[in-house]
């Protein structure tokens, strides 16, 4: 008998006032392609609009892109929203435009991956199969 797996379920967020989101959406077409469901809030979201839609729609995954580099005020909203919904095990990542002298700082909050302009569609849908597949074995 094999082991069955259920689709990863991804938040594709924009939080801020970021009102760029076309990277936002390619992403998001990639990780549907490659058989995951995506929800997307579209742009200018509240790190508490992100948490509750997380939260309602039982994510694996909650991805963040921002442009804005208002990363660092907003990112440890959302990770304490997640943590207070008790979703502390929720697999967060960011991508966008966020310096490399901030991807510690992000990391000790508990952001997972980081991937900078340049990133393959391809990098991105593998890392999160990788990385939620013990989880979504049913």
């Amino acid at each position: 008998m094999t082991e069955q797996q259920r689709k990863i379920r991804v938040l594709v967020a924009k939080p801020g006032l970021d009102g760029h989101d076309r990277g936002a959406k390619v992403i998001a077409r990639a990780l549907r392609d490659a058989g995951m469901e995506v929800i997307y809030t579209g742009i200018r979201q509240t790190p508490q609009m992100i948490v509750e839609t997380a939260s309602q729609e039982d994510v694996d995954v909650v991805g963040l892109s921002i442009l804005s580099g208002a990363h660092l005020e907003i990112f440890p909203e959302i990770m304490s929203g997640l943590k207070e919904k008790e979703m502390g095990d929720v697999l967060v990542v960011v991508g966008g435009i966020i310096p490399k002298e901030d991807h510690e700082a992000l990391k000790a909050m508990g952001v997972r991956a980081i991937f900078g302009p340049g990133a393959s569609t391809q990098e991105i849908v593998k890392y999160l199969g990788e990385a939620t597949e013990d989880k979504l074995r049913t």
